[in-house]
């Protein structure tokens, strides 16, 4: 039996009695809660507009579609990446353009994109993820996008709440502050969670209108504006859309969450603080940092194996790991070596050194609001004797 679990969500009697109300008040869909849902979430992050949908997959399909790519472009993506970032760009019969990741954050490597700006000339745009948590070097990133002429959408699925420092003007920056559109999740290991759920913020009203119109059929107003008081039953097709909306009930619940996210964050945080506290001395792990001009959200908690210390490749690690009760992830195997995508473009698992060395080695403990003190304990416990258990030994030489 699994002790500690990769996660669970952390839901209290509030979050059932508000998602009850919504059950009780007859309406289900796309309505009142969804819209005090988005201005919430604004207010939160900074954003002056928002559109609540289905998922962070909906976000970025709608944010490209919103921003207008064309069958034939490319768009640049880490291949370190979970297979959203980059499928929304095939939707399009766009290419994505894979680039390699900076070994301290694991984010997406300013200099691979400035080598892959000129060697393709068809790129217009880039999607920037934040592993784990903590951002990607936005500043240097965006500046270098825009000087290219490209659209930037931040895949912000893991970074709520998180900020890095601009180098040229030392002032912080908010996730989703220097994209076109940010994308954000609500899926269930997430920082805050409606079962499934996602977010698209953007500073430009044009876009918000239209990535609202095309979250649910092109249509010119949803179902609340045409049915509650005073509205109209008639609506206009603007556009091929699709069906992407937050309903009622989700957003009830993440309204709820919302309200909680500094604590949960928090949690994470000294959860995170805790790990690294106990686990810095063994020679077989490297602990993850988060960088002096970063505020981490600490979505996950990815250590990395010494191998050539070990007498264990990671995948034994981690059933090592369940033996005693510990649940874990690895996050994630590079996009360019996945079947899909290797068969495709010929990509060949070396092409992107540090995505390839990175993932072979990696570990994601849980991390989760709701976990214990004696939780946190375990797994440090379990993480240390497997450690010992698989140590190479070490023999002097007469």
């Amino acid at each position: 039996m699994t002790s500690v679990p990769f996660f669970r969500p952390e839901i209290d009697d509030g979050d059932i009695a508000a998602v009850v109300e919504v059950l009780r008040s007859g309406w289900l869909t796309t309505g009142p809660r969804a819209k005090e849902f988005e201005a919430a979430f604004a207010r939160y992050v900074g954003a002056a507009h928002t559109v609540s949908v289905n998922s962070c997959t909906a976000a970025l399909h709608l944010a490209l579609a919103a921003l207008g790519l064309k069958r034939g472009q490319a768009v640049l993506v880490p291949t370190l990446t979970f297979a959203a970032t980059a499928e929304v760009i095939t939707y399009f019969d766009a290419r994505p353009v894979f680039v390699d990741v900076e070994p301290e954050t694991l984010c997406m490597d300013p200099a691979a994109v400035e080598s892959a700006l000129g060697r393709a000339s068809d790129v217009v745009g880039a999607i920037p993820m934040h592993y784990g948590g903590q951002m990607a070097s936005m500043p240097c990133l965006a500046r270098r996008l825009r000087a290219a002429g490209c659209f930037v959408v931040e895949d912000a699925a893991h970074a709520l709440p998180a900020a890095v420092c601009d180098p040229d003007t030392g002032r912080w920056v908010r996730v989703g502050a220097l994209a076109d559109v940010a994308c954000f999740s609500f899926y269930a290991n997430k920082t805050i969670t409606t079962g499934e759920g996602g977010m698209a913020a953007t500073a430009d009203p044009a876009l918000a209108q239209t990535i609202r119109t095309l979250s649910l059929h092109g249509m010119s107003h949803d179902a609340w504006g045409r049915f509650r008081a005073g509205g109209s039953w008639d609506y206009a097709i603007t556009a091929a859309g699709f069906k992407y909306n937050m309903t009622d009930l989700a957003a009830a619940l993440g309204l709820r969450q919302l309200a909680r996210a500094d604590r949960f964050r928090s949690r994470r945080a000294a959860i995170a603080l805790r790990y690294t506290a106990e686990l810095d001395d063994l020679e077989e792990v490297e602990t993850p940092r988060e960088q002096a001009d970063r505020r981490h959200a600490w979505h996950l908690y990815p250590i990395r194996l010494h191998l050539d210390r070990l007498t264990i490749d990671r995948d034994e690690f981690i059933r090592m790991l369940a033996a005693r009760g510990i649940g874990t992830s690895v996050h994630w195997r590079p996009l360019h070596m996945q079947p899909y995508y290797a068969d495709r473009y010929g990509y060949r698992a070396e092409e992107f050194p540090v995505a390839y060395r990175e993932w072979q080695r990696l570990v994601s403990l849980p991390i989760f609001p709701g976990m214990s003190d004696a939780d946190v304990e375990r797994v440090i416990a379990a993480v240390r004797a497997t450690a010992q258990q698989a140590r190479k030994r070490r023999f002097a030489v007469a």
